[in-house]
């Protein structure tokens, strides 16, 4: 229980009319989704489960509490390595209870769910058990399940994970960060990380491949193509499927597709 007698006051300010605190949280978390998913309906929308890290949980309101202090958060207890473990799972429950409202109830089922930084296919299983405690399960009522592309694992065992899941989304930050062994918040460090480096491009081109020839979709999420607009013809000619850039640099990217596509 919080120990702080001023953050509990101002959560049962924020959850005053729920007799049920969980029920706040849920419905919060699935009418803020709902406003996305209606903008995407009827096409799909991927949503990727929380991937905060613990100085990020430690900050919100009651985390500091809860977190434990770690040397790298980056590469420490984040995504899917909370989901089933005893001290963040209930959590985790509460957001697929969101997304299975948001899906069942709601009634945006183009919503499909993509699981972020998942280190090893026996670790995808026991995030998959805890969804299907909560009625989310792959292939049913529609429901399509993504895993983040960010850990050289993820390349290494792309076929693994592909058994796993319909798709694969390629997180360039992390995974540049993982290939190279660059702490991307480090400002000593922050020349060498780059994208564009060969032994990062071989990852991606690698993986793209393995996808494909498991049936999978696979796309790319990070900044890469916004940041160098011709890394998008890299991204073409490995055969991406979809490649998401931030609204300013749309355009640019759009026409460096064009072009590979026409050669």
């Amino acid at each position: 229980a919080l120990r702080d007698t001023a953050v509990r006051e101002e959560i049962e300010k924020l959850t005053a009319g729920y007799a049920d605190k969980t029920e706040y949280f849920v419905d919060r978390l699935a009418l803020g989704l709902a406003r996305i998913a209606a903008v995407a309906y009827p096409n799909p929308m991927i949503l990727r489960m929380s991937d905060f890290k613990t100085n990020e949980y430690a900050d919100l309101l009651g985390g500091a509490q809860f977190e434990p202090t770690e040397a790298n958060p980056m590469i420490g207890w984040r995504g899917a390595s909370r989901y089933y473990d005893p001290a963040y799972q209930q959590g985790f429950e509460l957001e697929c209870r969101a997304v299975r409202r948001l899906r069942e109830q709601i009634g945006f089922d183009n919503v499909m769910v993509m699981i972020p930084f998942c280190c090893t296919p026996e670790e995808s299983d026991r995030v998959t058990a805890v969804m299907q405690g909560q009625g989310l399960e792959r292939g049913v009522h529609g429901l399509q399940t993504y895993v983040m592309c960010e850990i050289p694992s993820n390349v290494v065992l792309a076929g693994e994970f592909a058994k796993r899941f319909d798709g694969f989304s390629i997180g360039s930050n992390d995974l540049t960060q993982l290939t190279l062994g660059i702490d991307r918040d480090s400002d000593k460090l922050a020349p060498l990380f780059d994208e564009r480096h060969e032994a990062v491009q071989w990852m991606i081109r690698t993986v793209i491949e393995k996808a494909h020839e498991a049936g999978a979709k696979i796309g790319l999420c990070g900044q890469a193509p916004s940041n160098y607009p011709d890394f998008a013809r890299v991204l073409v000619e490995a055969g991406i499927d979809s490649i998401s850039v931030v609204p300013d640099s749309f355009v640019q990217v759009k026409k460096h597709v064009a072009a590979a596509e026409a050669d």
